[in-house]
C-alpha cells in the first residue's frame, strides 16, 4: 500500500532557539516541535518524566465518592468484588486492585467475565454468575460499566452498590453508579470544583489529563486510598509503597494503545524501569517464555508480552493471565506462562485462517470509490480474534473495519477505525440495528443480529461518506524532517532516544532522505525471502536498510527518495545504524 507522504514543515528559527536553550540537537528540537511542543519548561518535563509530577488523584471525577464508599465497605467488613475485563488492561487493573485492597485490609474477591459465554462488561449473565459465586454488597467494575445503565440500575434495586472505574465513552444518560470514575467526564468545571485535598498547578496540563486507561485509573484509585488512609491513621497505608506496582501499570497502558503523553508517559517511563528489573514471578516467567530482549521497551511489551497475556481471554477465560500476574513464585508461574504461550500460538493460527478468509472475500468485491467502511461476518469466525483480524483488514484496505462472528442467535465482534472517523459515534447512529455497542473513536465492540448485517453495512457507509474525504482514505505517512544519511549517527540516535517511550500520541521518529541509490545489490532475506535488505547511499554516507515484509512490493531502482525510521542494530558484537524502510518513491 502506498502512502500519502506528509512532511512536517521545517521550523529552523524555533527549533534553533529551543536547541540553544535546552542544549539539545536541532533535529531533536524539530521532532519536539512536530509533536506540539514550543515551550522549554514543557519540553523539560516531557524529556524527564517524574512521578512527582503526577496530578492529585482526587482531581479525577467522583474519586472522592469512590474512596468514601470503599472505606465504608472496609469499616462494615463488606465483601468488595472487583469485576474486571479479559484484556491486558482489565487483567492488570484487577491484579493491582486485588494486591492493594487485600494489603490494606479490605475483604476482596474478583470476577473476570468469560468472553464467549458472557461477553464484555456488566452483562446480565456475567453479573448473575459473579453474584452467585460472591454475594457482594459492592461491585467495583473495572475497564467496563460506563454504558451499563440497565445493569447498574438493576443492581441498585437489589441493594448492591457499584463503583465504575473506566475510561471508555460514557452513555447519555450515564449509569447511576455510586461513583463513576471516568476521565471522559472531565471538564474545566470538574477540574476547578475539586475537593480541598486536591491541588492544581495552573501551568501543568497533566492535571487535566483525560487519556488514562483502566490500569492507570486503578493506580490512581489506590493512590487516593493510601492518601486517605494515611490522613486517617491507617497503619497499613503508611507502610505501603505503590511504586512496585508500576510494572503492571506500564504493561496495561502500553497494551491498551492509549496516548503515551501526559500522565501515561510518566507512568510508563517509570513502569518500564520497574518491568525491566521486576522480581514479580509472573512477569519474570512471561519474559522468559517470550524470549524478550533486555532492556524491554514499549515495542517489546506491546508485541511480545501483551499478546501472550491477551491470548487466554481471547480464546477462553483470562483466569490464567490473572493467576500468572499474582503468582507467588516461579514454580507456580512457569507452567502458567508456558500455557499462555501455547494459547497465543493457537490464537495466531486461528487468526491467520480467518484473516485470509476475510481478505479474500473483501478483495473479490471491494470498490474503493464506494466502500468507505468494511463490515464482514460469518458464523464460524472466532469472536476472540475478530478484533485482531479487523486490524489486519484495515492495514490491507485502509478502511474502518468491523468483523463479527459467533455461534449464537446474535453475532459479536470488534471494529477498528482510521483517523477522521469516530467509530463509537457512528455506532450510536446505528443503535436501532445493534443489540449492544460501545468503545472509542478508534476501536469498538458490537453485538448484532445476523439479519441486520447488510443494513448495518449500508448505514455505516452512508455515515462515512458524510465525514470522510478522499484524502482520508489513503494512509498518511508523517515524516519529521528531511535528513542526510551522514546525520544518522549512533550519537544522533541516542539524542533522539530521549523521546522514548514512543507510541500512540508520541509516534516513532520518521525521516525522509532524498536522491539515494543502491551502494550494492539488494538481498532478499527471511525463511520465505519476504524481507529485503539494502545498502543505500546519498554519495556521502551509506547505511544498511531493511524492508520488513516487503513481499511482492515493487522495489526501489535508480535514484529514489526513502522514508524510514532510524534504529540502532546489534550484529556480531557491533552496534550500527539501520534504517527501517517505510516507503519509497522515485527521486523528484
Amino acid at each position: 500500500m502506498k502512502f500519502r507522504w506528509s512532511l512536517a514543515p521545517s521550523q529552523p528559527l524555533l527549533s534553533g532557539q529551543l536547541a540553544g536553550t535546552l542544549k539539545i540537537s536541532p533535529l531533536l528540537a524539530q521532532c519536539l516541535v512536530n509533536r506540539g511542543f514550543s515551550e522549554p519548561q514543557t519540553i523539560t518535563s516531557f524529556l524527564d518524566p517524574r512521578l512527582k509530577d503526577l496530578a492529585d488523584p482526587f482531581l479525577l471525577p467522583n474519586m472522592a465518592a469512590a474512596v468514601e464508599r470503599l472505606f465504608r465497605a472496609r469499616e462494615r467488613k463488606e465483601l468488595v468484588v472487583v469485576f474486571g475485563d479479559y484484556d491486558v488492561d482489565g487483567v492488570t487493573s484487577t491484579a493491582l486492585l486485588l494486591e492493594v485492597l487485600g494489603a490494606l485490609g479490605w475483604a476482596v474477591q474478583c470476577y473476570l467475565p468469560h468472553r464467549m459465554d458472557e461477553g464484555y462488561g456488566l452483562s446480565q449473565e456475567g453479573v448473575e454468575n459473579c453474584l452467585k459465586r460472591f454475594p457482594a454488597a459492592l461491585l467495583l467494575a473495572v475497564d467496563c460499566g460506563s454504558t451499563a445503565v440497565e445493569a447498574i440500575a438493576g443492581l441498585q434495586q437489589r441493594g448492591i452498590d457499584v463503583i465504575v472505574l473506566d475510561h471508555h465513552q460514557v452513555s447519555s444518560p450515564p449509569p447511576a453508579a455510586v461513583a463513576l470514575v471516568n476521565p471522559q467526564l472531565h471538564s474545566t468545571h470538574d477540574a476547578l470544583a475539586t475537593p480541598q485535598s486536591a491541588s492544581i498547578n495552573p501551568i501543568n496540563p497533566i492535571n487535566l489529563f483525560t487519556e488514562l486507561c483502566s490500569v492507570g485509573l486503578a493506580f490512581k484509585l489506590v493512590h487516593a486510598l493510601v492518601k486517605r488512609g494515611r490522613e486517617t491513621g491507617l497503619s497499613a497505608a503508611s507502610d505501603l509503597d505503590l511504586r512496585p506496582l508500576l510494572d503492571l501499570v506500564a504493561l496495561g497502558t502500553i497494551a491498551d494503545i492509549v496516548p503515551l503523553t501526559g500522565e501515561n508517559r510518566i507512568l510508563v517511563s517509570a513502569g518500564l524501569a520497574r518491568l525491566n528489573a521486576t522480581a514479580r514471578p509472573g512477569l519474570v516467567a512471561l519474559k522468559r517464555v517470550a524470549q524478550s530482549p533486555a532492556p524491554l521497551g514499549a515495542y517489546e511489551v506491546g508485541f511480545q508480552l501483551a499478546p501472550r497475556l491477551n491470548a487466554a481471554g481471547r480464546l477462553e477465560t483470562a483466569e490464567n493471565a490473572l493467576r500468572l500476574l499474582l503468582a507467588r513464585d516461579l514454580t507456580e508461574a512457569m507452567p502458567l506462562a508456558q500455557s499462555l504461550d501455547l494459547q497465543n500460538r493457537e490464537r495466531q493460527k486461528i487468526e491467520r485462517g480467518i484473516a485470509e478468509e476475510v481478505v479474500g472475500a473483501v478483495r473479490e468485491k471491494f470498490k474503493p470509490e464506494n466502500d468507505f467502511v468494511i463490515v464482514e461476518g460469518r458464523m464460524p469466525w472466532h469472536i476472540g480474534v475478530v478484533g485482531i483480524v479487523a486490524s489486519r483488514v484495515l492495514q490491507q484496505f485502509y478502511r474502518p473495519t468491523i468483523i463479527v462472528g459467533g455461534d449464537g442467535a446474535d453475532w459479536r465482534g470488534s471494529g477498528r477505525s482510521i483517523a477522521g472517523f469516530d467509530l463509537a459515534a457512528a455506532l450510536r447512529e446505528c443503535g436501532d440495528l445493534l443489540v449492544r455497542h460501545g468503545g472509542h473513536a478508534m476501536a469498538a465492540g458490537v453485538t448484532i443480529a445476523p439479519a441486520n448485517l447488510d443494513t448495518f453495512r449500508a448505514r455505516l457507509n452512508e455515515i462515512a461518506r458524510r465525514s470522510l474525504k478522499p484524502d482520508d482514505l489513503q494512509p498518511a505517512l508523517h515524516l519529521d524532517a528531511e535528513v542526510g544519511l551522514e546525520e544518522m549517527s549512533l550519537e544522533c540516535l541516542g539524542s533522539l532516544g530521549k523521546l522514548k517511550p514512543m507510541g500512540q500520541g508520541n509516534p516513532a521518529i520518521q525521516f525522509v532522505a532524498r536522491n539515494l541509490t543502491h551502494q550494492r545489490p539488494l538481498q532478499r532475506i527471511g525463511p520465505e525471502k519476504q524481507h529485503v535488505k539494502m545498502w543505500v547511499t546519498d554519495g556521502g554516507a551509506t547505511h544498511e536498510a531493511v524492508w520488513w515484509r516487503a513481499g511482492n512490493e515493487s522495489l526501489p531502482v535508480g535514484a529514489f527518495d526513502l522514508a524510514f525510521a532510524p534504529q540502532a542494530h546489534h550484529y556480531n558484537g557491533r552496534r550500527l545504524t539501520q534504517l527501517k524502510v517505510l516507503d519509497w518513491r522515485a527521486a523528484q
